[in-house]
């Protein structure tokens, strides 16, 4: 799937936690009420914990952390069927 995720986070990860907030605040709105969009949008998250692990920047992997763990519980609670099934595959 084509979108801009891993490239917006790093933009907004120069610019503090505020912009960090702030894009996952508006892809989630945006891209919520379609579960492959959102899975991708999971999986960014995911990965940028594991970049800022691996970097030791512990305060961008705990707010990644915590983006990535509101994202998963809301998909977990929200999405039925074939979008749970597809999320679940996909992630797992």
């Amino acid at each position: 799937m084509d979108n801009t995720f891993w490239q917006d986070f790093t933009i907004a990860d120069r610019f503090g936690e505020e912009a960090v907030r702030d894009t996952f605040d508006r892809a989630f709105k945006e891209w919520r009420s379609n579960y492959k969009m959102l899975t991708e949008l999971v999986i960014v998250l995911n990965h940028k914990v594991w970049q800022h692990y691996e970097n030791n920047n512990k305060r961008y992997m705990e707010l990644y952390k915590q983006l990535w763990g509101d994202c998963d519980e809301w998909a977990y609670t929200n999405l039925k069927g074939e979008e749970l099934t597809y999320y679940y595959n996909t992630t797992d």
